[in-house]
């Protein structure tokens, strides 16, 4: 009867041994596979967001190129702060040009109202530098010239707070 024990208490511990590692390695793939999901979205909704800064400078430049003020409504804060740097005719040296968004609000439905601007040949580029949970920046040329924008995340929509532009420079 001692033996029947031994067998027993053996094939118990045996069974323990194997039952354990075998939890180990399920755990770890539960885990392997949880954060293969939680990199998923994280990337996902990295994409979301740079896709949405991207929709918010592409509003500022087509407001203006298509005169629709209403795309700065969509895209622009209202405490915007926005400063240029141009050269007027026949002088040297920059001017500083200031603009708060109700200035800019009007211009867009203004600048290219009649739709003699030639904005069908300008540039119209977006570049997203870099995009984190709240805040972000991206560049932006066009026929005025080069706009870095500041963008920040409000109600989880994507709005321009800053915009710090320049004509384009001499060639």
């Amino acid at each position: 009867m001692h033996g029947f024990y031994e067998k027993i208490h053996e094939s118990v511990a045996f069974y323990n041994v194997e039952t354990g590692v075998v939890m180990k390695r399920m755990a770890a793939l539960v885990l392997g596979i949880a954060l293969v999901g939680l990199t998923v979205q994280a990337r996902s909704q990295a994409n979301a967001d740079k896709d949405a800064v991207r929709a918010a400078a592409m509003d500022y430049l087509d407001a203006l190129y298509q005169a629709k003020p209403e795309l700065i409504a969509r895209s622009i804060h209202p405490k915007l702060t926005k400063v240029g740097f141009y050269k007027k005719q026949g002088e040297t040296t920059y001017s500083e040009s200031p603009m708060t968004y109700d200035q800019l609000f009007n211009l867009a439905g203004t600048w290219n109202k009649d739709g003699k601007r030639g904005v069908d040949k300008a540039p119209k580029e977006v570049a997203v530098y870099e995009v984190l949970d709240q805040t972000a920046t991206a560049k932006v040329t066009a026929q005025w010239g080069i706009d870095y924008l500041h963008l920040a995340k409000y109600d989880g929509k994507w709005k321009v707070i800053n915009i710090l532009w320049q004509a384009h420079p001499p060639k």
